[in-house]
């Protein structure tokens, strides 16, 4: 039986509702680690290629964000005019919010293309190095994939929406399914490098944009589909603010990634970036599951406002903090554990490398016991259509107590401890914003009623 919006949601509901997009999201993320992996271990440059991989993803990430943005900020607002009962408006603003970060990737690949080498150098690549000439040489190949990229992180959001989780999750497990073995096919077989990773990616993405599309262009199933639309700048302001907390919590994310390079670059030059490379994938994958669940939870709650079911989207609030609780104690276990094995999958050719990326792990790993506190709270203002307070969330996290935290506390360590300070950094944000986080849900519990 097909789980409902509309439906009162135990534990068991909730959790059959969020599988599909969590296990979609780690899904994406571990064929991330996959790209990783190959790169790595599959192309002889003692760890060159791997390096300048994490060096320039934070400006692919920066630019495909805006797909993000508008999967969680306009689902929020399909979302809730579900729950008012008005399905043409919903359609109308789904398939407007389809075709226009579709207009949007062109224009944005164009610009991304033409700021790569310059952003690279900025960033503190050489000029002439082995470093900007592989990062550009793989920069350039994602960005000519950044329209379907965008999409495919759009349609990871809105299928929850549609109360289509399940079918996310297939399209999603297809186009990594693609990438993998694109990855094996172009890079151990016939040796194309780090072309060959990056190609593997972008037509990974072409089928998990393609697909969502033909699928809701044809009558189908969900609760939506591509139809007609006015152009409503009104809605499309909304879900910009919406989704806005969502959007920089990603370019926020991606500037806090750079200035960590800059940093391991000047405090930890021989290990820095390659360590940070293997925290970021299995990060990716932990945070994955976070995202996932705020990704299912967020059109309920969402749906539940616009229909003023105040009861139910208590009961969500309270299941949720319990959840997530389960998931991040899991989660720094689990990190823990994996801190050797990870370490020895990504740098074994390094044995100093693999040493002190074991290290960063051990510290690094406490951000998870609060990371998806502060993820759901952002989320969860967003889906209760409050895009200021979700924004705010996420600026505090990123942009303040982390960089904050990555320039500051290093100097509080002697010469040669220093990197400890950078590991740490994550770990004060993300309590810093955990307290953040409960001062707003107190603050706003009358307004919303949960």
């Amino acid at each position: 039986m097909q789980i409902q919006l509309s439906d009162h949601f135990t534990y068991r509901r909730l959790l059959r509702f969020a599988f599909s997009p969590i296990v979609m999201m780690i899904f994406t993320s571990i064929y991330g680690v996959v790209d990783g992996i190959f790169v790595s271990n599959s192309i002889k440059d003692n760890g060159a290629s791997f390096e300048a991989v994490n060096f320039i993803m934070p400006y692919l990430m920066i630019l495909g964000a805006v797909g993000f943005m508008f999967g969680t900020g306009g689902g929020a607002l399909i979302a809730k005019y579900l729950g008012m009962d008005e399905r043409d408006k919903a359609n109308s603003l789904f398939s407007l919010f389809i075709y226009l970060p579709a207009i949007l990737g062109v224009i944005i690949m164009v610009f991304g293309l033409l700021l790569l080498k310059p952003i690279a150098i900025f960033l503190g690549a050489e000029p002439n190095s082995t470093m900007l000439e592989l990062s550009l040489r793989y920069g350039q190949i994602c960005l000519l994939g950044l329209p379907f990229a965008m999409l495919q992180m759009e349609f990871q959001g809105l299928f929850s929406t549609a109360e289509k989780p399940k079918l996310g999750l297939l399209f999603t497990v297809a186009s990594g399914v693609i990438n993998i073995i694109l990855d094996a096919l172009f890079i151990a077989g016939f040796g194309w490098g780090i072309e060959g990773a990056a190609i593997a990616t972008i037509i990974g993405q072409i089928f998990g944009c393609v697909g969502p599309i033909i699928y809701f262009a044809r009558p189908n199933s969900s609760l939506l589909r591509l139809t007609k639309f006015k152009f409503d700048a009104l809605a499309v302001l909304q879900a910009c603010s919406n989704g806005s907390s969502e959007l920089m919590s990603n370019v926020s994310m991606s500037l806090v990634g750079m200035l960590y390079n800059f940093q391991l670059i000047k405090y930890a030059p021989d290990f820095g970036i390659k360590a940070y490379g293997v925290l970021m994938y299995v990060n990716f994958i932990f945070i994955s599951v976070f995202i996932g669940y705020t990704v299912a939870v967020a059109p309920i709650i969402s749906y539940n406002y616009g229909s003023q079911n105040h009861k139910e989207l208590k009961n969500i609030l309270k299941k949720s903090i319990v959840i997530i609780g389960i998931l991040s104690l899991s989660m720094f276990v689990l990190s823990e554990l994996l801190s050797v094995p990870m370490a020895s999958i990504f740098v074994r050719y390094d044995a100093s490398t693999r040493l002190e990326t074991i290290k960063a792990f051990l510290i690094y790993s406490f951000a998870f016991l609060f990371a998806g506190f502060a993820i759901f709270g952002s989320s969860f203002f967003t889906a209760l259509n409050n895009g200021p307070v979700s924004a705010l969330i996420s600026f505090l996290r990123t942009l303040v107590f982390q960089v904050a935290g990555v320039l500051l506390l290093p100097l509080l360590f002697p010469d040669g401890f220093k990197v400890i300070g950078i590991w740490l950094s994550v770990v004060v944000a993300e309590i810093l914003t955990v307290v953040i986080t409960f001062v707003f849900m107190l603050a706003k519990r009358k307004k919303y009623h949960y």
